[in-house]
């Protein structure tokens, strides 16, 4: 008997999306953005993907390692599970993502996470 492996192409972009956000590859997470991606997490609202690219960069000079834990998703969306660890200062991050997707690329991500640590920062 075959075994047959599902590709799940939302939950690859979306975890392939960070694996560039870990290597501090902005040209490579920006492969994944629709021009009109929106960025919800519990301390701003970005439209757009100029704006989530600059965002992304910036915070990508205070990350360590982002690391996916687990994924999955459908046809057009996509949920996981990652740390991201920002050193001794704040610690590691725990978070999940749910990613809508538009002609293959990330239109929406919403991001959930504690935001309490990076206000003492």
């Amino acid at each position: 008997m075959a075994t047959t492996i599902m590709k799940n192409a939302a939950a690859d972009s979306a975890e392939a999306y960070y694996k560039a956000m870990n290597d501090k590859d902005a040209n490579g997470m920006a492969e994944h953005l629709h021009p009109d991606v929106c960025l919800v997490t519990p301390m701003e609202q970005l439209t757009g993907k100029t704006a989530v690219l600059e965002a992304a960069t910036r915070l990508m000079r205070f990350v360590q390692s982002v690391s996916v834990h687990a994924k999955f998703g459908t046809e057009d969306e996509a949920m996981l599970t990652y740390n991201m660890d920002f050193g001794e200062q704040i610690g590691v991050c725990r978070a999940a993502a749910w990613m809508k997707f538009k002609d293959a690329l990330i239109v929406r991500n919403e991001i959930f996470f504690d935001p309490r640590p990076f206000a003492r920062g």
